[in-house]
């Protein structure tokens, strides 16, 4: 900007006293003067070469973010979400006949037909085969209402919406995967659970709350009372299984990521435990143990939780099955956009309707298992 020069004080020729200067151009010799906003010093009377007029100061308005502009990445730094089992561990069999009408659907149960001997010449006992009916409730509702403004979204050089669109799915699987798992605890049928589990044997220990399974990757020695592999309690889950007559095809074991952290550390060097060509050891994947496929996840219930049923603290669970036992239903499922009716803004908001039941506990069991101490 150009300014026009006014001297402070008139200069007679003839009468050549002292003129006054304005502070702000006298020299200050050595000066390096820094600017907080600019990272950079700032030449002063006292550098080399000087500049003209000598002296300088603070720039105003200070040059980083206004004649040097402030960047903004457009990378957002990643973000990592807990792994989610429920599509791989139910079925959405009874999805389609609650997915544009009613709250709850009616599912029928095959009838256990009786089997009787015959006697030549006797007469023949009728029987009224019954099924019980179990009821799927759609009662479970979650939301989420997020605005963008406009000026955020006209200054903004990244698609606000749809990073917060793709947050909001992976954060409603989450939520839906947790209160399911949950849900879960203690549904499995009596014999595919607690120290007594085993509809034929009724010897199988798969752990009770206050006296959990300690599992570990390999027995001590000596040992120590009540410890048991990780193995063993993948086994202990497979023969209540068998014993309940549950395909082998489809099974199903979802641990913890500690548990299965174990399974790693253990004495699995036979390739056929794990189903796979080479030993897990040697390729690092979980794959089949026993029939069943191993998941991951960190969003099975643990201890404590206020019950019944209830896991003391230190205590977690790990659940068997097939995809026969549990069902999931989603009646609504959307998300949209609109204008803000308050301010100027653009609404993004979705909404899941959603229900789910062990509808067949004998195709469920469950372990409640302790982490070892660490040494």
């Amino acid at each position: 900007m150009l300014r026009p020069f006014v001297p402070l004080a008139k200069i007679n020729p003839a009468v050549m006293g002292p003129v006054e200067i304005d502070a702000g151009l006298a020299p200050n010799p050595g000066e390096i003067s820094k600017n907080t906003a600019f990272a950079f010093p700032l030449a002063g009377s006292g550098t080399t070469p000087p500049i003209f007029p000598t002296g300088s100061s603070q720039p105003a308005p200070p040059y980083s973010g206004t004649f040097i502009p402030e960047i903004w990445s457009g990378k957002l730094i990643e973000k990592f979400y807990a792994s989610t089992v429920l599509a791989a561990i139910s079925n959405t069999d009874y999805e389609g006949e609650i997915k544009n009408q009613g709250d709850k659907v009616h599912i029928r149960t095959k009838p256990t037909i009786t089997i009787r001997p015959y006697l030549a010449g006797g007469n023949l006992t009728v029987d009224r085969p019954a099924s019980n009916i179990v009821d799927l409730t759609i009662d479970q509702g979650l939301y989420f209402n997020e605005i963008l403004d406009d000026v955020m979204e006209i200054q903004s050089d990244i698609n606000l919406l749809g990073i917060w669109s793709d947050d909001a799915a992976q954060q409603m699987k989450i939520t839906v995967d947790t209160a399911v798992l949950l849900s879960m605890l203690g549904q499995a049928n009596a014999a595919n659970q607690g120290a007594t589990a085993g509809r034929i044997s009724g010897t199988i220990n798969l752990g009770v709350t206050g006296t959990p399974l300690p599992v570990v990757a390999v027995i001590a020695n000596p040992p120590v009372a009540g410890q048991v592999t990780i193995l063993q309690a993948i086994l202990r889950l497979g023969l209540a299984l068998d014993e309940q007559n549950i395909p082998e095809v489809g099974r199903w074991v979802v641990l913890p990521a500690w548990a299965a952290a174990l399974i790693k550390e253990s004495e699995l060097r036979q390739a056929y435990l794990s189903g796979d060509a080479t030993s897990i050891l040697r390729n690092g994947r979980l794959g089949v143990i026993d029939r069943f496929t191993l998941y991951v996840s960190n969003l099975l219930p643990h201890g404590p939780v206020t019950g019944p049923p209830a896991l003391a603290a230190g205590e977690w669970v790990m659940y068997a099955g097939h995809a026969h036992g549990l069902t999931f239903a989603s009646q609504i499922s959307k998300v949209e956009t609109l204008r803000s009716e308050f301010t100027f803004g653009t609404l993004l908001r979705g909404l899941q309707v959603y229900g789910s039941k062990v509808i067949d506990g004998i195709a469920i069991a469950q372990a409640i298992i302790s982490e070892p101490t660490p040494p």
